[in-house]
């Protein structure tokens, strides 16, 4: 498979015209709320699943640095223009897939030795309306992933697309894992 290409970024009128675009859900932040108390808004599909990306300090350092960086999206095929190059609150970001059109809001950022990554909610556009979080964990000497998300369909077509949606969105969290190994 060829390299992923960078995040690039985006311009700045594209970058004011999402960031005057309001989240398509409410509440807003509640994957970072998870990370406590375990719980998810009602009335969204919920997602959360755990994958072990290696043992040791490089591991971790390389997946926290490809997370923090976009390069977990690039990584699983996306395209990704972002406001900031490097995954801080408040950054937007718009990732394309194919003809999918992902426009995207950072909301919150964990930066802790043990513990990296960002929840980012949706903005108009988005094939969903939600939340989706991302966590690189060292824990000893395992390295995780952990990504948890709340969501339902925000476009036509994927209401449409029905359980296909989901699986879909299974696969790309699959993606994203493999994207933060360490490759050899």
């Amino acid at each position: 498979m060829a390299s992923p290409r960078a995040a690039a970024r985006l311009s700045e009128e594209r970058v004011q015209a999402l960031r005057r675009e309001p989240f398509t859900y409410t509440p807003v932040g509640a994957t970072r709320a998870w990370h406590e108390t375990r719980g998810y808004p009602s009335g969204f599909h919920h997602l959360h699943s755990h994958h072990d990306l290696g043992r040791g300090d490089d591991a971790f350092r390389h997946a926290a640095a490809t997370l923090m960086t976009w390069g977990m999206h690039t990584g699983a095929g996306m395209r990704v223009a972002a406001s900031s190059l490097r995954v801080s609150e408040g950054v937007v970001v718009l990732c394309r897939l194919g003809p999918l059109r992902i426009p995207c809001r950072v909301v919150w950022v964990l930066d802790e030795p043990d513990r990296q990554g960002f929840g980012y909610g949706t903005l108009p556009g988005h094939p969903e309306s939600g939340e989706e979080s991302f966590v690189v964990r060292r824990d000893g000497d395992r390295v995780t992933l952990t990504v948890g998300a709340y969501s339902r369909p925000g476009l036509l077509v994927t209401r449409l697309a029905g359980s296909a949606g989901r699986l879909g969105q299974r696969l790309m969290v699959r993606r994203y894992a493999a994207a933060l190994r360490v490759k050899d």
